[in-house]
């Protein structure tokens, strides 16, 4: 059946301002744009938009589908604006629970409240008699109670792990907080979760990524919940049975050459395999993201490295030993430094485009060298709105050329998706338009933070429709209004490049259009 789609602003995202009257749809694909009399002959249905403004799918190129789930199922701490709140807030959740059941929180952050406080164990444990553990907003770093750090085995004489600290008090005690492999400690110990419990969560992801506007993700899922099935399997059960949705997985180092010698099978055009996907160091909040020069306001420390040198190489000639690419978290210049390193030493097979995650601290003779480089790069332009100003005053004025750099990296010529990296952030695209454009957060009035990485209200939205696009190799077929295109539809009440700053958070999803067919009417 031939739909036509009219009545409204249809920006193509070919270039700036660029619109048309109409589009014609056939199959999922976009079979012709142009006029709307001269197209609405061929069309067997009308598609009337009534003055609302359409854009080509926005895309999340970086998140965790399942864990977004996760959290909108969990207690979320991420809206604690004090270490008393979010006291409250523990307090108030997860009653009736066994002694033997894990109590689970997610999203707290201490650069939120007014005096940084981290709550310790013995906090906790007067909340609780089951085990706690309470992610931190980053994913880097986590707070146990005592019960947890009893059953992890983790005492005054436990070591640090080689990838993590084991935060103590003067006494040597530990206080309960775990930084980077020293929360898997105690993570290891809940139960992995059923495909049952991972259809749920997914489920609850897909449709309110569907009801933001979302019409795909590049996520992050298969390797965080033990056998990589599970995971697949709720993606199976939910992508292209339940609801259209494009999900691009990346696949974690643990899990990936298991999946590679298995030959396992995907879904496509719904659900596609990806780059082999690992860390090489943490995150700023938490201080854990690897510096080449100290913190400014921690002179005692770098950050840290998760991976040694040669477990890089490592695991770089593992994704090509299968001819992948690889996909890598690396937040500060040293970790991204040791990143190009093994890159340069282990290319990237002919046509594959390595993905650098975040990308948040650079110095100009490593933008030279990814310059080099068949790469893409990820960008959450929401860490602009968590991160500012504390972050300023951790990095130090030396490093702000190049940090949290939007403009200036595509200005050298990078592609550049834009994310959320959810739940780590909000997943709503209108906030990382938002962020990229004003660099503030919402409600502030200033010039904002490093204006002069401020992009264009069009080169915002193209983070999130050609930009993600091509950082998958889609370009040619996703991310604009053309005829060949896949017919995936963004569609607001809204115009994103008319209204005022503060008007693009207003702005309601009115439909998400997913291969022609409407999958969220709002």
């Amino acid at each position: 059946m031939k739909k036509i789609w009219h009545n409204g602003t249809l920006y193509t995202m070919e270039k700036e301002h660029a619109t048309v009257e109409a589009i014609l749809t056939e199959d999922g694909t976009i079979v012709a744009t142009g006029n709307y009399e001269q197209l609405k002959e061929q069309a067997d249905k009308e598609m009337d938009l009534k003055g609302a403004v359409l854009y080509p799918g926005f895309v999340d190129s970086h998140m965790h589908m399942i864990g977004h789930g996760e959290k909108l199922l969990s207690l979320d701490l991420s809206k604690a604006s004090s270490a008393d709140e979010m006291m409250d807030m523990l307090r108030g959740a997860h009653t009736g629970l066994d002694v033997h059941d894990w109590f689970i929180g997610e999203g707290w952050n201490e650069n939120n409240f007014p005096d940084k406080k981290i709550l310790s164990r013995f906090e906790l444990d007067n909340v609780t008699d089951s085990p706690m553990v309470l992610k931190r907003t980053c994913r880097h770093a986590a707070l146990a109670n005592s019960k947890a750090l009893a059953l992890a085995g983790i005492t005054k004489e436990t070591p640090d792990p080689v990838d993590g600290v084991i935060v103590r008090d003067e006494a040597g005690e530990p206080t309960g907080f775990l930084l980077e492999g020293a929360q898997e400690i105690v993570l290891g110990m809940i139960p992995e979760p059923t495909e049952e419990a991972l259809t749920r969560a997914l489920r609850t992801s897909v449709g309110d990524l569907l009801s933001l506007g979302l019409t795909g993700a590049v996520t992050d899922d298969l390797g965080y919940y033990g056998d990589y099935r599970n995971p697949l399997q709720a993606f199976k059960n939910i992508i292209g049975q339940e609801k259209k949705f494009r999900a691009h997985l990346l696949r974690r180092s643990p899990v990936f050459p298991q999946l590679m010698e298995d030959q396992a099978t995907y879904d496509e055009p719904w659900i596609e395999p990806g780059a082999m996907k690992f860390f090489i160091d943490g995150a700023l909040g938490g201080k854990t993201a690897l510096l080449s020069e100290p913190y400014a306001d921690a002179p005692e420390t770098r950050g840290m490295a998760v991976h040694t040198d040669e477990e890089i190489d490592s695991l770089v000639a593992l994704a090509r030993k299968y001819g992948e690419a690889i996909a890598v978290h690396i937040i500060g210049d040293g970790a991204i430094e040791k990143a190009l390193d093994a890159i340069e030493k282990y290319p990237a097979p002919p046509g594959k485009l390595d993905r650098l995650i975040h990308v948040n601290v650079l110095r100009e003779d490593l933008v030279e060298r990814m310059k080099k480089l068949p790469v893409i790069l990820d960008i959450q332009p929401v860490f602009v709105s968590s991160d500012f100003p504390w972050v300023m005053d951790r990095l130090g004025e030396a490093r702000f050329d190049w940090a949290y750099a939007w403009n200036s990296l595509l200005d050298r010529g990078f592609i550049c998706g834009g994310g959320s990296d959810a739940p780590i952030e909000e997943v709503n695209p209108l906030l990382g338009i938002y962020a990229a454009a004003t660099r503030r957060k919402p409600g502030e009035t200033h010039e904002g933070y490093l204006p002069s990485e401020k992009l264009s209200r069009f080169e915002a939205v193209g983070l999130f429709t050609t930009g993600s696009a091509a950082t998958i190799s889609k370009a040619d077929v996703r991310g604009k209004l053309a005829a060949g295109y896949d017919a995936d539809f963004t569609v607001l009440d809204r115009d994103l490049f008319q209204v005022e700053d503060e008007e693009m958070l207003a702005a309601t999803v009115v439909m998400t259009v997913i291969a022609g067919e409407v999958q969220y009417s709002g």
